[in-house]
């Protein structure tokens, strides 16, 4: 049986954490909990579970607090868990299988991350296997008998352990903020935060969150190191901000070059309501028909269903076609977002 550190970060999580921490019990040989400055109960929680609290100034960086809490790790793999995290009995059963079956050569295990669709994350799907499980010292080997070269590439084991994710608030407020603190110092943000941070945008963004990242992504559109699926979320969140802000000119400049590159739900959802803000609901029914129908959501699924449907059947009550508007309504009720998981 292989031995696992639990390494986790928290900061003010009192109402949540022995809940996590007992679902952990029986299942990790050592718990190590990184405080990253609490000012409830949090640390005499944890020391309830372990005498492995520490303390850590926080830098700004979820990865050094992440980093310094597994350099105090001793055992031979480490889980990664929040304090928002669950496992049931089933999955805590699979979990303790898995820790006495692990080969040894398997680096690191995904896990799923599952009830992500009723809690307000940034996330499109209900369920995403995610790495949470990762040996704390990894073995280098020689492979090949011939123009030999070191193994690099780890050996990812895909379990069917279901982690509940049951966080008590939405964080969209910290991570925009955040976001918008990176961009506005020059940082670079790569595909993947690129991603993010305009999905969080379209997902949970306010007025003021796209206002505060209209520069940086209007920077994007004009980045020639971005790829073509970079471009059209940056040109999605410019028009969106650009709408926002009252520039017309602005918002069809990027518009248009969304539609030109093959187009999506987001931006025909733009238009759409770009023209039912003039009341012009035939033009509306257009794009918002388009976003429901002809086009894929590159960032917020609900783009390509119920927003569009809902606006169709706002349209057609204005334009005074009430059965039309009735079967819109009953169509943007019915529609579930699982079924495009």
């Amino acid at each position: 049986m292989v031995t696992i550190s639990v390494c986790m970060i928290v900061k003010n999580e009192e109402r949540i954490l022995a809940r996590c921490l007992d679902s952990l019990k029986g299942l990790a040989d050592e718990m190590i909990i990184v405080d990253t400055g609490s000012v409830d109960g949090t640390k005499r929680i944890a020391a309830e579970y372990t005498d492995k609290v520490y303390d850590f100034a926080w830098t700004g960086s979820f990865s050094d607090a992440r980093n310094f809490a597994f350099s105090k790790a001793k055992m031979e793999y480490i889980y990664s868990a929040d304090a928002d995290e669950v496992l049931d009995e089933e999955n805590r059963a699979a979990f303790l299988q898995m820790k006495e079956a692990l080969l040894p050569e398997i680096e690191i295990v995904q896990m799923y991350y599952v009830n992500q669709l009723a809690n307000g994350t940034i996330y499109n799907y209900d369920k995403e296997l995610r790495p949470k499980l990762f040996r704390r010292n990894r073995t280098f080997r020689w492979q090949g008998a011939i123009h030999e070269q070191v193994g690099i590439t780890p050996v990812i084991y895909d379990s069917e352990i279901c982690i509940q994710h049951l966080p008590e608030e939405n964080h969209k407020d910290r991570d925009l903020a955040a976001f918008a603190r990176l961009t506005e110092a020059g940082e670079y943000l790569d595909k993947r935060l690129h991603n993010i941070y305009a999905k969080e945008l379209f997902i949970s963004g306010e007025t003021k969150d796209f206002l505060a990242a209209r520069a940086f992504f209007q920077e994007s559109c004009k980045d020639e190191k971005r790829g073509e699926e970079e471009l059209m979320e940056a040109a999605c969140v410019a028009a969106r901000a650009a709408r926002l802000a009252g520039d017309v000119a602005d918002f069809f400049k990027y518009a248009m070059k969304a539609v030109a590159s093959e187009g999506c739900a987001e931006i025909c959802c733009e238009l759409g309501a770009f023209y039912m803000e003039r009341e012009d609901y035939d033009e509306a029914v257009v794009w918002l028909y388009n976003a429901a129908y002809e086009t894929e959501s590159i960032l917020d699924i609900h783009s390509g269903g119920d927003l569009p449907l809902r606006g169709l059947a706002k349209c057609y009550q204005e334009l005074g076609n009430e059965e039309q508007a009735a079967a819109y309504t009953k169509l943007a009720a019915e529609w579930q977002c699982e079924k495009y998981i």
